[in-house]
């Protein structure tokens, strides 16, 4: 029941955004209504292994065509997707999104020695994390970091420093705001690692993957800590591959589609 409440809750936030993207392409390419809208939406979600909500933020945030009767992107290089060491097995000019954070939240968790940990992603139009992924959380916690803000918390520090953060002992650090502390030390977790994912320190980070632990934790080891800045990097790279290969594909399929009704 819990995970329905959130599953519902996640839809109810989500519709805004996509009721946005409905009205620029029913404007756009001047759609009958607004299901037509959401029809092409969905059907080039579909055809390329994009979520929904993926694609709604790109229709809200990108430029629109210059022009009815060409490509979307026409300047556009395609590159060949980055490797991910850390996940050899991967297929990662097919892999999707899930499968990358779900391999990244996998391995980071191997690196410290824990069953505890998830990855959250930036949302491109309001730059808050939302969790993506999450193993060994209960659904309290779940729910309650399902969106988190700039402050008040190790995932947001990491995000909006652009490095680590290490919290030794959650019961006692000065970072948390009391009820993000409480709901930690409810789930178990006594001490955390949050590292950005990004290619470079220069960069904004995609997203953060976060480990937690039983029990107060000691500093990474250097090859800890060079280890989970690499998946960080990797993932990174692999991560804005995906938004300006795969999603602007679904957008020139899109832009394609809705076309034709002008």
């Amino acid at each position: 029941m819990r995970k329905e409440i959130r599953h519902l809750r996640a839809k109810a936030r989500t519709h805004p955004l996509v009721s946005r993207a409905q009205g620029i392409l029913e404007e756009r390419y001047r759609l009958p209504d607004d299901r037509a809208a959401f029809s092409l939406l969905e059907a080039s979600s579909q055809r390329f292994n994009v979520r929904l909500r993926t694609l709604a933020t790109a229709v809200v945030t990108t430029p629109g065509p210059r022009s009815y009767d060409s490509v979307w992107f026409p300047a556009r290089e395609r590159r060949t997707p980055p490797r991910l060491a850390f996940a050899p097995s991967l297929r990662t000019a097919s892999a999707n999104t899930a499968e990358v954070l779900s391999a990244v939240l996998r391995r980071s968790m191997e690196i410290v020695g824990t069953d505890m940990g998830n990855v959250q992603l930036v949302d491109p139009v309001t730059g808050d994390l939302r969790i993506e992924k999450h193993r060994g959380l209960d659904e309290d916690f779940v729910e309650f970091f399902d969106r988190v803000g700039k402050d008040g918390t190790a995932c947001a520090q990491a995000s909006q420093h652009v490095t680590r953060v290490t919290v030794t002992d959650v019961a006692t650090d000065p970072m948390f705001e009391e009820p993000a502390r409480k709901a930690i030390l409810a789930a178990g977790s006594r001490g955390c690692h949050s590292t950005p994912l990004v290619k470079q320190p220069s960069d904004r980070p995609e997203g953060v993957v976060s480990t937690h632990h039983e029990r107060p934790v000691r500093a990474l080891s250097a090859t800890e800590a060079r280890s989970l800045d690499e998946v960080g990097a990797q993932a990174a790279a692999w991560l804005e591959w995906y938004r300006h290969t795969v999603v602007l594909d679904a957008l020139e399929d899109l832009h394609f589609a809705g076309s034709t009704w002008r």
